[in-house]
Parts: C-alpha cells; structure tokens; sequence
C-alpha cells in the first residue's frame, strides 16, 4: 500500500499485476472460461490505462489512501467482470461472486470517508469512484440477463446513454440539483442487483423488484432531464435579454459615419 502511495506512476502496473493474480486465483478455485479470462483481462488494462492517464493529467504526485481504496474496488469488479462473462458457458459459484460484488459495494461508503478524513478529496477520486460504480451496476445489469431477459441491462446503460446524449446535447452536462431521492434510487438499484444475483428471492418477486428498479431510473433520469432543459431554457432567455438591448444601444438612429450635410 504504501509503494503504490508513494509512486503513483508504479500504481497502475501493480494494480494490472493484482487484476491477473485476482483472474488466476478465481480460475484455480470458481474456474473461469477463455472469454471470462479475456473480459477480466481487457478490463484490468483499460482501468489502469485510464487510471495512469487521469494521474498524469491531474498533475497528481501520490495515488492517495481514498484512491487506494476505490482501486481495490476496482479491482474486484475485474474479477466480477470475469465471472459474469464466464458464467454464459458454465454455472457461475454464486457466493464467491455476490461475496466480491458485497465486498466491492461495501468499500463504496468507505473511500468518501477517507478522503474526508485524511483531506485527499479530488476531482479524480471523485471521478474515479463514480465509474468503478457506474461500471459494477451495469456488469451486474448484464449478469442478471440471463434470468429476466435483456431489458435489464438498461439498469446500467441509463448512464451511459445519459452521456452519449449530452455529447450531442451539452446542456445536460450542466450540474443538477441535490435530490434525496436520486440517492435513494441508486442505492436501491445496487441492494435489488445483488439480491437478484444471490437468486434468493422467488422469481417472480425479483423480475417485479427489476422492473420497479428501471420504472424508478426512468423517473429519476426524467427529472433530472426535465430540470436540465429548464434551467437551459431559462438561461438562454436570460441571454436574450442582454444581448438584444446591447443590440439597440449601438444602433443609433441616424449613420454613425454621416457626413456634414446629413448631420445638419
């Protein structure tokens, strides 16, 4: 912990080095396919390739303990990564998988505190953990397919598709206002994943808890939107009204290059 602290740029390749120690160990115990391998390996290079990135733009010299611990989060969704994908050709060891998801969701509210406590708090951290979030849900999304159908995945592609819009649309990438219940749906669609996961509720029961679960995404991004578009209309009439009466105080009411004659 302390090496990877202290050299930020060493960070990532070791990180890399424990995603493969973590497919290895998997593949020795739960077993993982050629695909799982792949998937969890293709995994482990992108984030430590974004990682290592992020650190070199942030102009950041030590990864940091928040950081740290959202990297081991990270980690574990590669392996969940893996089990999910080799999970598609052979039966998936449920409790090791909802034991890593468990652990990964846990370390989720452990992370912000230490950087509260420790004073490490940074726009890349911030960044960090919201990915290492948005990308779990949406393996979990994916995991659960195979049991209710493919409409599950837009449990984790709303947010991805919320960013595919606003290149197209930037007023969506303009901050959105706190609201309680944008937290309280997040955390629900995490607690219902793992739980339909764990398969421990009747079938039924579950594909009801998944559908309320896209129903209150669906509402959740709608507000969000609908607050966007509003708060862009609004600013643009603001505009509007500085720039047209700026318009009309330079044009006067006569040329301004008259000449003599015309001025008299």
């Amino acid at each position: 912990m302390g090496t990877v602290t202290a050299a930020p740029s060493r960070g990532p390749v070791i990180g890399l080095a424990v995603q493969f120690l973590l497919l290895a160990a998997l593949a020795g115990t739960v077993g993982l396919t050629v695909a799982g391998w792949l998937a969890g390996a293709a995994y482990g290079v992108v984030l430590c390739g974004l990682l290592a990135r992020g650190l070199h733009r942030a102009r950041m010299d030590r990864l940091g303990p928040a950081n740290l611990v959202t990297f081991a989060r990270a980690l574990m969704v590669g392996g969940v990564t893996a089990m999910v994908v080799s999970g598609y050709q052979r039966p998936t060891d449920l409790v090791v998988l909802v034991t890593l998801v468990g652990v990964a969701l846990a370390l989720d509210g452990v992370d912000g505190q230490v950087a509260r406590r420790t004073g490490s708090s940074s726009p890349l951290g911030a960044r960090f953990d919201m990915e290492v979030d948005s990308i779990l849900v949406l393996v979990l999304s994916i995991c659960v397919a195979a049991q209710f159908g493919w409409w599950t995945i837009a449990v984790g592609g709303f947010r991805y598709a919320f960013a595919a819009a606003a290149w197209a649309l930037p007023w969506l990438t303009a901050p959105t206002a706190p609201r309680f219940s944008r937290k309280v749906v997040a955390a629900t669609q995490g607690v219902v994943l793992v739980v339909a996961t764990a398969q421990i509720l009747p079938h039924p029961v579950a594909l009801v808890a998944m559908a309320a679960v896209v129903a209150s995404l669906t509402w959740s991004f709608g507000l969000d939107i609908g607050w966007l578009w509003r708060a862009e209309q609004t600013r643009r009439r603001s505009v509007d009204r500085v720039v047209v009466p700026r318009r009309r105080a330079v044009a006067p009411d006569r040329p301004l290059h008259a000449s003599p004659a015309q001025a008299g």
